[in-house]
């Protein structure tokens, strides 16, 4: 057994890990975008995928899946492995990819979505799910909550030896990207129960981020100084994950204003179809929520869906809101990519 990184290893995009279990299979673990600094103008699959059986999706941000396609088109005929939430969101995050950096062509797009959907096989957490593996060895895998974005997974893979080896089973564990403890909406990852070969990713590395309640308190100093003044925040975010909590947080903020607060007034607008599509998986999903949501939601509360929240999903209505926002003069709040924002 070893371990080539094609991806993620001198920079932080690009996530890409090959498993050699033996000789003749390997194991492919995420192949994402290169991105920033790390960016490349070939994205043509560069190493050797004879070998390889199979690909396991860890989360389905751009930078562990963003290769994906080209891997397809350099002849991947394996499953691709992921959890329930990950198989419903990937097809959303490759048909983006492949509109804004490859074509437009719908047949193209097309026909690359429909054979992702027919390689993807979702698994539910901690249900182990055999690799498909030539020679002696035989492995399997799992997942377990990363708490990074709806689907997000750590994987734990067995390599198991034929009994007359001295060790019978190793185990790899392939970290994908934690999520931080105490974040909105999902429960914080558990650490694995054991693992003779560890493979972590760091995308900050010795970052100290502020804690969930300086955070929060930060969002609001700006939110009051805006709502004082009439004013609209822009807030960039991502699509998956950090819109969501965005929302989260705010729905919690507005919720715990007096009732006769300009706050109950202030509009709270997602100006990005994409983050749109992405919170609809998030509520479909929310069986995978933290205990403290689940709660929000027995109480008759909507986090992800609630009054203040307009969702904006076409160019006319994106210009309608702009119009009202400038002759109404009143408060708001947008959630944009950072692509709208600039």
């Amino acid at each position: 057994m070893h371990i080539l990184h094609h991806g993620a290893a001198n920079g932080v995009t690009g996530s890409c890990h090959e498993l050699a279990v033996n000789k003749h299979t390997s194991i492919l673990i995420d192949c994402g975008l290169f991105q920033g600094e790390d960016a490349k103008a070939d994205l043509s699959i560069e190493f050797n995928i004879t070998n390889i059986t199979a690909l396991i999706v860890t989360h389905c941000h751009i930078d562990h899946v963003g290769r994906i396609p080209y891997l397809l088109a350099a002849g991947f005929k394996g499953p691709i492995f992921t959890t329930l939430a990950t198989a419903g969101l990937l097809p959303l995050v490759i048909e983006d990819a492949l509109k804004v950096g490859v074509t437009r062509d719908p047949k193209i797009i097309k026909a690359c979505l429909s054979l992702l959907n027919k390689r993807i096989i979702a698994v539910d957490y901690k249900s182990w799910f055999e690799l498909p593996c030539k020679g002696e060895q035989t492995a399997k895998a799992r997942f377990q909550r990363a708490g990074h974005i709806l689907g997000s997974a750590y994987v734990e893979i067995d390599i198991i030896n034929k009994p007359s080896l001295s060790k019978n089973t190793h185990r790899v564990v392939f970290s994908g990207d934690l999520g931080a403890p105490y974040t909105p909406l999902l429960p914080a990852p558990k650490p694995p129960y054991k693992a003779d070969t560890l493979v972590i990713e760091s995308t900050y590395g010795d970052k100290n981020h502020q804690g969930r309640k300086e955070r929060t308190q930060t969002l609001k100093s700006v939110i009051e100084h805006a709502v004082a003044d009439n004013g609209v925040v822009l807030v960039p975010a991502f699509s998956i994950g950090r819109t969501q909590e965005l929302l989260y947080e705010l729905e919690q903020l507005i919720h715990k204003t007096p009732k006769n607060s300009k706050w109950r007034d202030v509009h709270v607008i997602l100006d990005s179809p994409m983050a749109a599509n992405f919170t609809v998986q998030y509520i479909k999903f929310k069986h995978l929520w933290d205990a403290e949501a689940k709660r929000k939601i027995a109480k008759g509360r909507h986090p992800l869906d609630f009054k203040n929240l307009t969702t904006i999903d076409t160019h006319h209505e994106h210009k309608a809101i702009i119009n009202y926002l400038t002759s109404h003069q009143t408060p708001a709040i947008i959630l944009a990519a950072s692509g709208m924002c600039s």
